[in-house]
């Protein structure tokens, strides 16, 4: 019966999906607005878990959006949507990086060019108990130690960790993103946890992994920006 179940949800799934899809494809701007908001979250989390910079990670969405829509035409259902809209985000992140890590390369005299480790943290900012109304004091203060911790894991295990812990993908899901085997994925994430656990376990104890929200006025300015990019206006 579970697995019935289970079909049967994925087939409604799907189908949301599409409808969803060729309404975006008709330029119905509700659809364009609730495909956003509905996404939002789980991309911005993928975007920053990869350029580890709140602005840069807004900037790649709206990219990744606008290159979205104009490839609705080519989403087939091959995947679900939200991994589609996942891949695009993705790219768009690590072309950003190669760009960002190359100008960087750049910028450095010849001399000086040997013994960089390229690992330099972007410091993620507290977001004032005025623009960010969902948090208390305390909250901020846990979930701001699990951000650094969590910018601070190598790159291969970042967006693993992202994916599984902090967004809940599963295995096969961050496995099928990330184009890597699921034995992979289970063999980083082992290792992600335990150097978060290690950086964290110091100063707290079991922390809820409600990290990077996107909700509220950081939502609705994003959501607001693309739907002005795409022409609907306010």
């Amino acid at each position: 019966m579970a697995k019935i179940a289970s079909v049967a949800s994925t087939g409604m799934a799907f189908r949301a999906d599409m409808a969803l899809v060729e309404r975006a494809r008709a330029r119905e701007a509700a659809a364009c607005r609730l495909l956003i908001k509905t996404y939002n979250q789980r991309l911005y989390r993928l975007a920053r878990s990869i350029v580890r910079n709140d602005g840069e990670a807004e900037d790649v969405l709206q990219e990744a959006y606008l290159r979205a829509f104009a490839h609705l035409d080519t989403f087939r259902g091959d995947s679900a949507l939200s991994t589609w809209l996942s891949r695009i985000v993705i790219n768009e992140a690590l072309g950003r990086l190669r760009k960002r890590r190359r100008a960087a390369a750049a910028e450095v005299p010849e001399g000086h060019r040997e013994g960089g480790n390229g690992a330099d943290i972007i410091p993620f900012p507290l977001v004032s108990s005025e623009a960010d109304p969902e948090r208390t004091m305390a909250q901020r203060q846990i979930l701001n130690l699990v951000e650094r911790a969590t910018d601070d894991l190598p790159e291969i295990y970042r967006t693993v960790f992202v994916a599984r812990v902090i967004e809940g993908l599963s295995m096969e899901e961050t496995a099928e993103l990330l184009g890597i085997k699921a034995e992979t994925v289970k063999t980083r994430l082992f290792r992600a946890r335990r150097l978060v656990r290690d950086a964290i376990e110091k100063e707290v104890g079991p922390v809820l992994m409600d990290a990077f929200p996107f909700a509220g006025r950081r939502c609705e300015r994003l959501t607001r920006a693309v739907m002005m990019r795409l022409g609907f206006g306010e």
